[in-house]
C-alpha cells in the first residue's frame, strides 16, 4: 500500500508538470501569434534575406493550406487527437525513465494541438506567420513547429531507440 501511495505521487506530480509544460508552451505559440498579427500587419519582417520572413498570413485549412475552410472537421478531429494523446500519456506511457521521451513528445504534441484549436475555435483560422523563403516552404507557426517536432522526433525513436519489447504495453 506504500509502494502504490509513493507511486500516486509520482504519477500527480509528472501529470502537474505536463500540465504545467503544455499550458506554458501554448502560451509561447499564442504570444508569437498575437505578435504577428500586431507587428506584420504593415508588411513581413525579414531576418535573413532570401531565406527566412516573417509573414502574417491567415490558414483556414491544415497543413499547406489543404482542405480550406472545414473548421468544424479540424475542431472535432483536433479533440480526438488531444483525448487519444491524453489517453496514451495516462494510461499507456509508463512513467519510467527509458519512456521519458515519448512523455514529453505527448506534451509537445498536445500544446500544438491546442495552440491550433484555440485559433480555429476563437477566429475560425490559424495564424502562420514563419516563412521559409529559400525554398518557398508554407507559412507556418509555432504550434506547427510542435506537431513536426514531435511526429519526426517519434519517429526516430521508434526506428532506432525503442525496441519492440518496449513497446509491448504501449501499442
Amino acid at each position: 500500500m506504500r509502494k502504490m501511495k509513493h507511486t500516486m505521487k509520482k504519477n500527480a506530480r509528472s501529470i502537474g508538470l505536463a500540465v504545467l509544460s503544455v499550458l506554458l508552451l501554448v502560451l509561447l505559440d499564442q504570444w508569437t501569434k498575437h505578435l504577428a498579427v500586431v507587428k506584420l500587419a504593415e508588411g513581413p519582417f525579414v531576418i535573413w534575406d532570401g531565406v527566412f520572413e516573417l509573414h502574417f498570413s491567415v490558414n483556414e485549412g491544415a497543413a499547406f493550406g489543404i482542405l480550406q475552410q472545414r473548421q468544424f472537421l479540424f475542431l472535432i478531429l483536433t479533440v480526438l487527437v488531444i483525448l487519444c494523446v491524453c489517453w496514451f500519456y495516462l494510461f499507456r506511457i509508463p512513467q519510467k525513465r527509458r519512456y521519458r521521451p515519448l512523455n514529453m513528445l505527448c506534451v509537445t504534441l498536445m500544446a500544438g494541438a491546442i495552440g491550433n484549436f484555440i485559433d480555429r475555435a476563437r477566429q475560425g483560422y490559424v495564424v502562420d506567420f514563419l516563412y521559409f523563403k529559400l525554398i518557398d516552404f508554407p507559412i507556418f507557426n509555432v504550434a506547427d513547429c510542435y506537431v513536426t517536432f514531435s511526429a519526426a522526433l517519434l519517429i526516430i525513436l521508434l526506428l532506432l531507440y525503442y525496441k519492440e519489447e518496449d513497446l509491448e504495453g504501449i501499442l
